[in-house]
């Protein structure tokens, strides 16, 4: 880990259930995911899934005002791949879950419901068959890979 300033004394420190605003960069080893130091800073809450465990446990006690970067070894961050995690899916399901007339191709991401039908999930085209059948790739996009996670506390509630 390296931080940046000196933590202001009395600071709010992150705990288990806190309420962050953020900037934040995550990055694998082809370049940035997601980078917010560009643009508004991020709001989250501990624990509720917006961040993975190991990410999260990296910012307990942090204090306010903090700016650190972490290195995560890969698969920390987001678990090793699994190939089972690799899927086909009919042609006939992914037009009765969208839109029949959907083109799809390698590279795509793709956004799924869950079964309770209150969240989602997405996967990411690896093949497309003749017969429309779609191989996706539901691991997240930085599993199994080394990972940057850079961080500035900007308030914690």
């Amino acid at each position: 880990m390296t931080t940046s300033a000196p933590t202001p004394s009395g600071a709010a420190t992150v705990q288990p259930g806190s309420f962050l605003t953020l900037h934040y960069r995550l990055a694998g080893p082809a370049g940035d995911v997601i980078n917010t130091f560009d643009d508004k800073p991020a709001t989250l809450s501990l624990g509720t899934g917006e961040l993975s465990p190991a990410m999260e446990q990296r910012l307990i006690g942090l204090a306010e005002g903090t700016r650190a970067t972490f290195e995560l070894p890969a698969g920390e961050a987001f678990g090793e791949r699994n190939p089972d995690m690799q899927q086909w899916v009919a042609k006939k399901l992914l037009s009765d879950l969208g839109d029949p007339d959907e083109q799809y191709h390698v590279g795509d991401v793709v956004q799924f419901p869950t079964p309770d039908g209150l969240g989602s999930y997405a996967g990411a085209v690896m093949q497309v068959r003749e017969d429309g059948a779609v191989l996706f790739d539901f691991n997240h996009p930085l599993a199994g890979q080394s990972v940057t996670f850079e961080v500035q506390l900007i308030g914690v509630l």
